[in-house]
């Protein structure tokens, strides 16, 4: 069994810090350092997070022939691949399902919002003593230090539970921290005014003339590791390269366009760009997928305080990043997820929405290893509950952690010392590996 220990925090200079990056990223860099080389075979992810538990009855497990309270207000049309139905807003997903599969027999026992996040986000059922890793953080503590950009983004905002749990912070996500469909968009904390600019550069030459100082009293690997991160952040915040990986106007209008210039789209194509600059996990957040009432209005149409067109701008944006990193050749190297907390009730409610419900539930899964154009499980008539092959959070974390390339038994520990694995003990969902 593989043991990976827990990092030792050894203490930052006490010279002041880069107190505008927030997430402090001299820190996140040192920390990830301890992880080592990365082992053969390891892929990126991306993962479009459906905040609010999407419905599979209306996405892609719709019941045609149910009653009209089950069936809800739409139907399946065929994809490129005979027999795989989908919801009819998945226009431009049906023409790239070949690249997808399909896990309709997700199922959990948790249907509170805090909860389902955390088992589906880390394959762990929430702990009152332990709070566990999500994706992004186990990622990007087996993957350590990037040559300039962090191992785990979050876009456009950190998900909820999807932090690092018992980890050091460093392994949680850096946030890019705006919408990026807006003509404003800035990622913040890569911005350096002229004072912060040159605050900088005088830390960084007065840390060369401190170490020149200091080599007779510090071994040179501590001195070399506590110079080697700081140069990273400094990079990061003022390497070309790495800043122009978060610059989407660098991207043509036409590809933008392909994307959609929506909230989700532009960050599917800003997920793209860190994937292809060497980032290894990238989370996009689309909220708003808690419809309690009047759900053709919310996933058609738009809703007051939602994101307009939930189901058209995520097929459009999914559709798109799929078939991108396919024309790139990055699809094979990159695991891309689109998931939520849950599913929905099987029957419409009195406000024709639909409330929570774990018991069924749907995952797309493409690229990265995954076996395309394909539907793993089914649900019974009504999509209540799973009538072949159940699959929990905890198979879909040994699924995705053997996909990336991570041993799902490797161990981490925790802050007094306890060995934890990094997936809780599920099944490989093997139908879903190619």
């Amino acid at each position: 069994m593989r043991r990976c220990d827990g990092v030792d925090r050894r203490e930052f200079l006490r010279l002041g810090s880069l107190g505008t990056l927030g997430l402090g990223l001299s820190e996140v860099l040192r920390l990830r350092a301890h992880a080592g080389e990365n082992p053969p075979g390891l892929k990126n992810c991306i993962l479009i997070w459906l905040d609010g538990g999407p419905s599979h009855l209306e996405t892609f497990d719709l019941k045609p022939d149910a009653p009209a309270e089950v069936r809800g207000p739409y139907r399946p049309i065929a994809t490129n691949v005979p027999g795989l139905m989908i919801g009819e807003h998945f226009g431009h997903l049906a023409r790239q399902a070949d690249k997808v599969c399909l896990i309709r027999s997700m199922t959990s026992e948790l249907g509170e919002h805090n909860f389902g996040r955390h088992y589906l986000l880390t394959g762990y059922k929430p702990s009152p003593v332990l709070e566990y890793p999500s994706y992004g953080a186990v990622v990007a503590r087996c993957r350590g230090p990037q040559p300039a950009l962090p191992s785990y983004v979050a876009v456009p905002d950190a998900t909820p539970q999807g932090g690092p749990g018992y980890l050091p912070s460093a392994f949680g996500p850096f946030t890019v921290g705006g919408d990026p469909s807006k003509p404003d968009f800035r990622v913040r904390d890569l911005e350096t005014p002229g004072r912060l600019a040159g605050r900088l550069d005088r830390r960084r030459r007065f840390m060369a003339d401190f170490d020149r100082f200091d080599r007779r009293v510090e071994q040179e690997a501590a001195r070399g590791g506590r110079d080697n991160h700081f140069e990273q952040a400094y990079r990061l915040m003022t390497s070309p390269a790495a800043k122009g990986a978060f610059d989407l106007s660098r991207e043509p209008h036409a590809m933008r366009e392909r994307y959609g210039m929506h909230r989700v789209g532009q960050s599917c194509l800003l997920a793209r760009r860190l994937v292809e600059a060497g980032c290894p996990f990238v989370t996009v957040t689309d909220a708003g997928w808690d419809t309690h009432q009047q759900i053709d209005r919310e996933l058609r149409e738009g809703y007051v305080g939602g994101h307009a067109g939930l189901i058209p701008k995520l097929d459009q944006a999914l559709a798109t990043l799929l078939a991108d990193l396919d024309e790139r050749g990055l699809l094979a190297g990159t695991l891309v997820l689109a998931m939520g907390e849950f599913g929905r009730t099987p029957k419409l409610n009195t406000a024709g929405g639909r409330d929570h419900w774990p018991r069924a539930f749907s995952v797309c899964m493409a690229g990265g290893g995954v076996q395309g154009g394909q539907v793993v499980g089914r649900t019974d008539a009504s999509g209540e509950s799973p009538a072949d092959r159940p699959a929990s959070p905890a198979d879909l974390a040994q699924t995705v952690y053997t996909l990336l390339g991570i041993d799902p038994d490797r161990e981490f520990h925790t802050d007094d010392g306890r060995p934890v694995k990094v997936a809780a003990g599920g099944a490989t969902i093997s139908e879903c590996l190619t």
